[in-house]
């Protein structure tokens, strides 16, 4: 599933309410850092660098300044401006201007939505991408899994990151983020996939001690994947992950 133009929505999402959608990637292709088994917008491919085609901080500026005056026109106040679309959105070269003309746009038009960015954090560790999400209301990064093996099967990332690479990184926002954490069970290329388990949950948790972020939201899968076998974990199990992250003093959410 792939986002056809630059603002999108409003949405409902299941975490973030009416959600206004900003994609700040390429309309026809994903773009992205990771190759994750369960992401809806397919698999990651290998000459992405040579199709992408990026908007300019113009095109994306001209977007908003057209479509927000016609959402308000409607009666629809969305409760969250979210940067998500085909890919990861910390990718484009000109992040931190197109976030200054958003919180431009959001107070004249929406001065009370919140501005989120849901990003796998693989680029945090750039400087103009940690200062544009320690600006804004929620970032939302990706913590899918407790061990670097099991990063590597869910996540697949392109180039050298490691696990602990991110979970350094995201300790260093001292506790101004939220993580999300996308649960699942199954099998891919003959491997076992499952970041539920007794062992990879305890190393999450210890990950979320350092990170100590101000919330967690815990999810499952809801539409449909690249890999086949994969298998949607119950609310019930997830309510009892989320239990134990509260144990450490973290707010946490299970969205279904």
């Amino acid at each position: 599933m792939l986002f056809e133009e630059i603002i999108f929505g409003p949405i409902h999402s299941r975490r973030l309410g009416t959600s206004l959608g900003i994609n700040v990637l390429p309309i026809h292709s994903k773009y992205c850092t990771f190759d994750c088994i369960y992401c809806e917008c397919g698999w990651t491919h290998d000459d992405q660098k040579i199709k992408a085609r990026l908007y300019s901080r113009e095109q994306i500026k001209d977007a908003m300044q057209l479509r927000f005056p016609e959402i308000l026109s409607q009666g629809i106040v969305p409760d969250s401006i979210t940067f998500a679309g085909n890919g990861e959105p910390t990718i484009h070269p000109d992040l931190a201007g197109i976030m200054d003309d958003v919180i431009e746009l959001r107070n004249k038009y929406f001065p009370h939505a919140k501005i989120a960015v849901l990003s796998n954090a693989s680029l945090i560790h750039k400087a103009h991408v940690k200062e544009t999400l320690q600006k804004i209301d929620d970032p939302i990064l990706k913590l899918d899994a407790g061990s670097e093996e099991m990063f590597n099967r869910i996540n697949r990332p392109l180039g050298k990151l490691t696990l602990t690479d991110i979970v350094e990184q995201l300790t260093s926002f001292n506790g101004n983020l939220i993580i999300q954490t996308l649960f699942l069970r199954g099998e891919y290329n003959n491997e076992r996939i499952d970041n539920t388990s007794e062992s990879e949950i305890a190393l999450w948790l210890n990950h979320l001690k350092k990170i100590n972020p101000r919330k967690v939201m815990i999810y499952c899968i809801d539409r449909a994947t690249p890999a086949r076998d994969l298998e949607k974990v119950s609310v019930e199990e997830m309510e009892t992950i989320a239990g134990k992250v509260r144990a450490l003093g973290i707010k946490a959410d299970v969205y279904s």
